[in-house]
């Protein structure tokens, strides 16, 4: 079975072709193809993304990127089995190029078409190694627009536990860069900078970090940053150091509740997964938690933490009802 996924939820237009083979224990899946194309350098001047122009970008780059998905697995439209589109969350003019793009395709190559939840396809991104999920799982998904805790009692059984009441902690990081006069996107940045400063002498705040709830809030941790800031005079000499508390706060808090779920629910995996899982330091010290605490740990390779068509295939093998393939920004996964 061939799978045509296709991905436009933010700025990141990814198409990819998976291959999904039976096996005595399930399936496994073999990327053929997993392009994208990033609209980094043209958002980077605003300091996060523009709607329109993502929208605009992924309208010039969705073609392309299909023709070079096709060239790169060697198959050809009529071999195409199923689509998979996202159609939510996201933008709403991103996600509507991606959902449109590929109803035409549907009809024009007579092909079934799934809509998929862009935050179910970031937790199955862990199937495109092969990896096996043993249940009951938490699920922890942190990106630019998401940071959300999900108990999975199977594939396709979700409940969120606790979500962002302000900005994600990928969009905190973001923010945090700007205020420091870093590039943007602020993650990479800052974990850059974080590198350079062996032990930080700053203390900032651990938003709701011993609220007995799983919710997060990371705008007050911007702020805290912000204060910082005015009282330093100059700034240069403290970058490393305030980068290198900002990222410890984030992960001490995501760290903390996640592993709480783990205990509460009796998980026997915690999975990591969106754009902020390709941080290494958060990687490695939930890692190490993890096996203290004889849970299995599962994080996508980093490039598949970040939006991909393959996790959209994926997820698509899933979901094989063909109703309602909408765009919807506000998607709520386990509706």
């Amino acid at each position: 079975m061939l799978i045509l996924g296709i991905e436009t939820s933010c700025d990141d237009t990814g198409i990819a072709i998976v291959e999904v083979a039976p096996t005595k224990v399930g399936v496994m899946f073999n990327i053929l193809s997993n392009t994208i194309s990033s609209q980094i350098k043209v958002h980077q001047k605003y300091g996060g993304i523009v709607p329109n122009l993502a929208a605009r970008e992924h309208l010039r780059n969705i073609e392309p990127c299909l023709k070079q998905a096709f060239k790169q697995a060697k198959v050809k439209p009529e071999q195409i089995d199923l689509i998979a589109a996202t159609i939510g969350p996201g933008l709403i003019p991103s996600l509507l190029i991606g959902v449109h793009f590929a109803k035409t395709l549907a009809y024009k190559w007579q092909k079934p078409i799934v809509g998929v939840n862009h935050i179910e396809a970031h937790i199955l991104a862990i199937l495109l190694k092969n990896k096996k999920i043993k249940f009951p799982a938490i699920a922890l998904v942190v990106s630019g627009g998401h940071t959300q805790l999900i108990l999975m009692s199977d594939i396709g059984k979700y409940k969120i536990l606790g979500e962002t009441r302000d900005d994600a902690a990928g969009e905190c990081f973001d923010k945090v860069a700007k205020l420091l006069g870093l590039g943007y996107p602020g993650g990479p940045e800052i974990s850059k900078q974080a590198e350079e400063c062996k032990k930080s002498n700053i203390d900032l705040p651990r938003p709701m970090i011993n609220h007995k709830n799983y919710d997060f809030s990371f705008s007050g941790l911007k702020t805290a940053v912000l204060y910082k800031t005015k009282d330093m005079g100059s700034l240069a000499p403290h970058i490393s150091a305030l980068c290198k508390e900002t990222q410890q706060a984030i992960i001490d808090v995501l760290m903390e509740k996640t592993l709480r779920a783990a205990k509460e629910y009796k998980a026997k995996t915690i999975i990591l997964s969106g754009g902020v899982a390709a941080n290494e330091e958060l990687r490695n010290q939930l890692n190490v938690k993890c096996k203290l605490l004889n849970v299995n740990f599962l994080v996508p390779t980093k490039n598949l933490c970040t939006d991909n068509g393959a996790m959209i295939a994926v997820a698509g093998y899933f979901n094989k009802s063909t109703k309602n393939v909408k765009a919807n920004a506000n998607l709520r996964i386990g509706q």
